[in-house]
């Protein structure tokens, strides 16, 4: 395998990726909208992700228009996408992203799902395909380090996958944006660790106006 295995995440002050979940079919239901949970939620991520709405890349990617702000945290945007060859990610991100994402998603590589839906792979403009895997994490991974070829493989998310491929082992390197806000509650990024086995080695330190970014290697114990 010639690139590493990666996730890169926001996260609050106190060790949150999210906010408390809602259910998936609320967020996006019309008549859910002025619900007080998913309100609520929205107000958290949107507070979480603060730093990356204006970045000059993030509003490029996603075709929002031209123009934004250009510096350290555009650059790390950038990077993060030109080093990713391929992402995995778990069924319940895909479910939230499904609904989400425009038709031309914004990953434009194959993306492995691990998944027990048996579905065919799922081609979108731009150079995504969603590919579904029913073997297990390892299964998925091997997946996306042959697709990647010499770059880099993403664990997209959400939380649950990433802690399993950090207690499998299987994680090389890992970037926190850390956001300056509070959550009191919702999913934390290492919740339910297997800290016996994972020793971090930090690499590197970057703040912004916005964010902290932390970057760490990781290590068996």
């Amino acid at each position: 395998m010639a690139g590493k295995v990666f996730f890169s995440v926001s996260m609050s002050l106190d060790g949150y990726i999210a906010p408390e979940s809602v259910p998936v079919e609320d967020f996006f239901a019309p008549d859910k909208q002025d619900d007080p949970g998913v309100q609520r939620w929205k107000a958290q991520w949107m507070e979480l992700q603060q730093w990356i709405f204006p970045q000059r890349f993030f509003q490029e990617n996603l075709k929002l228009g031209e123009g934004g702000e250009e510096g350290r945290d555009n650059d790390i945007a950038r990077e993060t996408f030109e080093r990713t060859g391929a992402s995995v990610m778990g069924k319940r991100m895909f479910e939230a992203g499904e609904q989400a994402w425009p038709d031309d998603a914004p990953f434009h590589t194959p993306v492995f799902v691990v998944t027990h839906e048996k579905r065919d792979p799922w081609e979108r403009p731009g150079g995504t395909t969603f590919h579904f895997v029913n073997d297990g994490i390892e299964a998925a991974l091997d997946q996306a380090c042959e697709a990647a070829g010499d770059r880099d493989v993403r664990i997209a998310g959400g939380g649950a996958t990433i802690l399993q491929y950090v207690n499998a082992g299987l994680i090389d390197e890992f970037s926190i944006a850390l956001s300056p806000v509070l959550f009191g509650s919702g999913l934390g990024l290492f919740e339910g660790v297997d800290a016996g086995r994972v020793a971090l080695e930090p690499v590197r330190a970057e703040s912004s106006p916005r964010v902290t970014h932390l970057t760490y290697a990781v290590r068996p114990r």
